[in-house]
């Protein structure tokens, strides 16, 4: 392996592309060029992952590179050779892969070219198949040309039309510009699906194919990567040979040479329409829903109400009743607004948002301080009801009861743990209560049982101190 040179290679622009290639071929999340030795492997071309190397003895690229076609692996948790790896058990943990093995003319096993998702796959299609040994080919013909000192025109051109074989099997559009952004290259996809003659898109011409509402936004996102070398990613409507616009995601990485500096841009553009519409749908069903959870809300508490009028002896404890259930109302409508006109101003997911929302009537009376804490639907309601719980007593017993009680909510959120506090100050001397009543039941309730949470209570002479801790995966699920 030392004839080929291989130390200089890492991040090298050329096998970058590849990985990108090969990731966006296979809808696969990662895409490696892996070169395995004596005591590890590394990856000097990484797409979806951090990690340049890992011990030989855990790698998959081992057995890939042994096999004269591709290696297959449906779901590694079924397969002897892997279902221990390390890889599988913990980061990045595979499921599946696929290599193409990397060998030299003499038999030199170099590594492979391998795709990898997190969730099993039943294999590749025959043109994921077909491209990735393309690939890996172009890769082993790089590698050639790296140990060649002579290398001629015939060998280019092979190698370019190899790439545009490739290219025209994708599914994606594909193009590529110059340093300065001129359109020279789309793939035959790209003509299929816009329907125009070939040649007419080059240059700036692109952007006519574009919504007119989104010209101006797309042209202002690819002149900033131009000017900053940023990856260009864009959501837009393109239009097709029928004249109909439809939902396109547009990427772009550039290519640098050894000094750094910009020599090609290479692109795809994905239809993403079908998707786009689901989303819309869902949205649409997600707002009706959540339309019909606070009429809900809004009748139960009228039947409390209600219940009240001919049953005045428990109007104290019905109020209360009440209180939680509006405080529930206010929590859901806040993380799933049935409408734009009642959607807050605050994003939905701000657990400093809901709680201002939540405890407005006593706005001068309570600051909110710390870190905004991300919440979902999940969390939001056993937070309100915990919060409301917390002010509802102030204002019966503690330091609401007094004009010049005051109380401080700080939050704090690191990836494992998220800790809440109230601070009450200003209110009557508070001593702690002989037995729980409901609410200290609700509140435990709402951490403990509901949050995996654990809180604390320290009735202190100037006022009651409530510490929480809540794991911050039950506040908001991982994306």
């Amino acid at each position: 392996m030392k004839n080929f040179d291989l130390g200089g290679l890492m991040d090298d622009a050329g096998l970058t592309a590849i990985t990108e290639f090969a990731a966006n071929l296979c809808d696969a999340p990662i895409a490696l060029v892996s070169f395995v030795e004596s005591d590890r492997q590394w990856f000097p071309a990484r797409t979806g992952l951090e990690v340049t190397e890992t011990p030989r003895e855990i790698s998959f690229c081992v057995h890939a590179m042994q096999s004269r076609d591709i290696m297959v692996v449906p779901d590694a948790t079924t397969d002897p050779r892997f279902r221990e790896n390390p890889l599988v058990l913990g980061d990045p943990h595979i499921r599946f892969y696929a290599g193409a093995p990397l060998v030299a003319e003499d038999g030199t096993q170099i590594g492979a070219l391998c795709v990898i998702d997190t969730a099993p796959r039943d294999g590749l299609t025959a043109i994921q198949q077909e491209g990735l040994t393309v690939m890996a080919a172009n890769i082993m013909t790089m590698l050639g040309l790296r140990r060649s000192t002579n290398i001629t025109n015939q060998d280019r051109d092979e190698q370019e039309s190899k790439f545009r074989i490739l290219a025209d099997t994708m599914p994606q559009m594909v193009w590529s510009t110059l340093p300065d952004g001129f359109h020279d290259y789309y793939n035959a996809r790209w003509y299929e699906f816009t329907g125009v003659p070939v040649g007419s898109t080059d240059g700036e011409a692109w952007n006519g194919m574009f919504h007119p509402d989104d010209q101006e936004r797309a042209w202002a996102i690819w002149k900033h990567s131009l000017a900053t070398g940023d990856p260009y990613e864009i959501e837009y409507r393109l239009r097709n040979a029928r004249g109909e616009y439809r939902w396109t995601l547009g990427r772009a990485l550039p290519i640098r040479n050894e000094s750094g500096e910009i020599v090609r841009w290479f692109g795809t553009c994905t239809d993403i329409h079908d998707h786009k519409m689901i989303q819309a749908q869902r949205e649409v069903i997600a707002q009706e829903l959540s339309h019909r959870i606070k009429n809900i809300f809004s009748v139960i508490a009228g039947l409390i109400s209600f219940s009240t009028r001919h049953h005045p002896d428990i109007k104290s404890v019905a109020d209360d009743l009440r209180g939680r259930i509006m405080a529930l109302g206010r929590a859901h409508d806040f993380v799933r607004p049935h409408s734009d006109t009642s959607r807050p101003e605050s994003p939905p997911n701000s657990l400093h948002g809901m709680l201002t929302e939540l405890l407005s009537m006593y706005a001068e009376r309570i600051s909110i301080q710390g870190d905004d804490v991300t919440i979902d639907d999940r969390s939001a309601t056993p937070l309100a009801l915990l919060f409301h719980e917390l002010a509802t007593n102030a204002a019966k017993y503690g330091a609401l009861t007094s004009p010049d009680g005051a109380i401080a909510i700080h939050t704090r959120t690191d990836p494992q743990i998220t800790m809440l506090s109230w601070t009450e100050t200003g209110g009557p001397k508070v001593d702690r209560p002989q037995a729980d009543g409901f609410g200290s039941k609700l509140i435990e309730l709402s951490v403990i049982r509901q949050l995996g949470g654990s809180v604390e209570r320290e009735w202190a002479p100037e006022g009651l101190n409530v510490e929480i801790k809540i794991p911050t995966s039950a506040i908001h699920r991982p994306a």
